[in-house]
């Protein structure tokens, strides 16, 4: 198995956490969740190998509508060529494209010199997280909530300085949850957060590590100068909007 189909099943079966305490339902390849009203995480993510079909749509936007949101797909690069006519038929508009970023564990950059720690509070560090992130509160408390999550924070004396998560799925160690806070900003935080989750994925044995990220940000440069190589893109869809 490629790179992409490996990222996408592993995505898929991790997205099913945030289905807790919510709804989680599986209609083919995909794995569709209702986390809480009006959430980001409302969508479904197509896991393949199969594509979905008519009927599996039919049953994504089923369940969408019984739990009053739009039917929302991510998918990979790699699936959208054979999906975008079915799609669009249906009235789906592409609505995101960040880069997929992957990472070999093979080699590995040097530990950080940062003071890194594993947070067990998951409120403690979705409010440090908030404080940095521009999607807010509500989503940082859904990923430090969601089982399975390792959560790390970097400290500078005192104060927490930035947090970033990492979730390990079918092999392929997922890095997200990146927020630095305002006065921390640009002192290689977030470099160091790479680098020390690398070396967390490797001693759990993970084939390799992922990560999404905006294109031409500062976070996008960091990627790059901690190794990670382009593989491609998550495009998210989304029923019924221009």
């Amino acid at each position: 198995m490629t790179v992409l189909p490996q990222v996408a099943h592993a995505e898929a079966q991790a997205h099913a956490r945030y289905g807790q305490p919510g709804a989680v339902a599986r209609f083919g390849p995909l794995v569709a969740v209702h986390a809480s009203p009006g959430s980001v995480l409302n969508a479904a993510w197509h896991g393949g190998p199969d594509l979905p079909t008519e009927a599996d749509l039919d049953a994504l936007e089923a369940f969408s509508l019984q739990h009053n949101q739009p039917a929302s797909l991510h998918l990979l690069s790699h699936a959208a060529p054979e999906l975008l006519d079915l799609l669009a038929a249906r009235g789906y508009r592409l609505r995101s494209s960040p880069h997929l970023y992957t990472h070999s564990l093979r080699s590995l950059p040097p530990r950080p010199s940062l003071d890194i720690r594993e947070e067990s509070d998951p409120e403690a560090w979705a409010h440090w997280s908030a404080e940095g992130f521009g999607g807010g509160l509500e989503i940082m408390q859904a990923v430090a909530r969601a089982p399975g999550t390792a959560l790390y924070a970097v400290w500078q004396g005192s104060e927490v300085a930035a947090t970033g998560a990492m979730s390990l799925c079918a092999g392929v160690a997922a890095l997200h949850g990146a927020s630095t806070r305002p006065a921390f900003r640009g002192q290689g935080a977030q470099s160091a957060l790479l680098a020390w989750r690398l070396h967390q994925a490797a001693a759990q044995e993970a084939k390799f590590a992922s990560v999404f990220v905006t294109p031409g940000t500062s976070s996008e440069r960091n990627i790059v100068r901690a190794g990670f190589v382009l593989g491609g893109l998550r495009l998210t869809f989304r029923q019924g909007e221009a």
